[in-house]
């Protein structure tokens, strides 16, 4: 009788679990008190890695040196990513030194790419933080034309070398101020106005015309008034038949931000027909103003509860681009860093937090079981 009770209970409280989650609307993560255990992952083969369990590219973003140095950082890296984009190693800065190219890094993620079978993403061609200051310089000196000469030289350059290989290019990364629709006054739209984007977009098609080409930018997901801005830019970019095939939602999210209000932003992104990217994804605790050291450190350690919350949160992201986003636009969700003993998060904001889908330790957290749950999962329809 009392087995016969228990069980009854259990099947009770299975049942109510997944009518929340499988709601019509999404609920806010931080509403969820479910303890750690009800977390559904029984159904998931823990031998596959998360690519292996998806119809979506899943990608992982390395520092190549880093990968080939740690044997587990290296096995979750080959297990899990079926895409992989450079945190670092194929930005200007890195690439170009002292007017001198070097693609040594880049070459040892192709090779290692290549022998593992991964889709190579090129993240990025032009952004205003990566850039050195000796081009700023020499622009100073010899004007905008020089600026535009040099800017076509190196995507020209870059994307030849790598055609074929590197499959997608985010070309312009984070041409939109922080906030609100205005373009953000970089050094290339100083020199150049607002036309250095469609510049950056056609040299890149001229040097590979097979590659698919990004926008890329952060906030979008919350931001409306970003979005709004850069869906404006990418339908001027279109009537002129400028070669745009994708947008790159950062996706460097929040745990307070409504998942109503990231659907909304997808399913606007989404009628553009462009190719999605979830390009650098994690999901923070703490509070922070996106700029250097502006974090706020609410949370001092991470609970149980959270654990949980943040394993919902990852799943619903999942499900939301599943559902919301078409098949034939589903470029892939892509991980920044996937660690917290790695990850960008901490030194950049100066605080403490835990965003990512693997520990400190480089072992799976619950974050990682939400999302494997949410690849495996029945997508719902979800309101808008």
């Amino acid at each position: 009788m009392i087995i016969r009770f228990l069980n009854s209970m259990l099947r009770a409280t299975s049942t109510i679990y997944l009518l929340i989650v499988f709601s019509l609307c999404f609920h806010s993560c931080n509403n969820d008190n479910a303890s750690i255990e009800q977390l559904p992952t029984a159904h998931l083969n823990q031998n596959k890695g998360l690519h292996e369990l998806s119809t979506i590219p899943i990608g992982g973003a390395i520092s190549i040196n880093k990968v080939l140095a740690d044997e587990k950082l290296k096995d979750i890296t080959i297990k899990n990513f079926s895409s992989i984009s450079a945190t670092n190693d194929m930005k200007m800065y890195s690439i170009l030194r002292d007017s001198t190219y070097s693609f040594e890094k880049v070459d040892k993620l192709l090779a290692f790419c290549e022998e593992h079978d991964k889709r190579l993403f090129g993240h990025t061609l032009l952004w205003h933080y990566g850039l050195p200051q000796w081009i700023q310089d020499e622009a100073s000196k010899n004007g905008a034309a020089s600026v535009d000469k040099f800017m076509k030289d190196y995507i020209s350059k870059v994307v030849t070398k790598y055609k074929g290989k590197v499959v997608a290019w985010d070309v312009v990364n984070e041409g939109f101020e922080t906030s609100g629709g205005d373009y953000r006054k970089t050094f290339w739209y100083n020199q150049l106005g607002a036309a250095y984007v469609e510049k950056a977009f056609r040299y890149a098609h001229e040097a590979d015309p097979d590659a698919v080409l990004f926008y890329n930018d952060f906030n979008l997901e919350r931001d409306t008034a970003k979005l709004n801005g850069v869906l404006k830019m990418i339908s001027e970019l279109k009537e002129k038949d400028v070669p745009i095939h994708g947008l790159g939602f950062q996706m460097h999210l929040r745990m307070d931000i409504p998942d109503s209000t990231i659907a909304y932003c997808l399913k606007k992104a989404a009628d553009t027909g462009l190719q999605i990217h979830f390009s650098e994804l994690d999901i923070i605790f703490n509070k922070h103003n996106d700029s250097k050291d502006g974090g706020e450190q609410q949370y001092t350690e991470l609970t149980e509860e959270m654990k949980l919350q943040q394993a919902e949160k990852y799943k619903n992201l999942v499900l939301m681009y599943r559902n919301i986003v078409p098949l034939d636009q589903q470029y892939g969700i892509t991980f920044w860093d996937f660690n917290d003993r790695d990850t960008w998060i901490k030194p950049f904001f100066n605080i403490n937090d835990w965003p990512t889908i693997f520990d400190e330790n480089l072992d799976p957290k619950p974050a990682y079981h939400g999302f494997a749950d949410g690849l495996k999962s029945k997508s719902p329809k979800t309101k808008i």
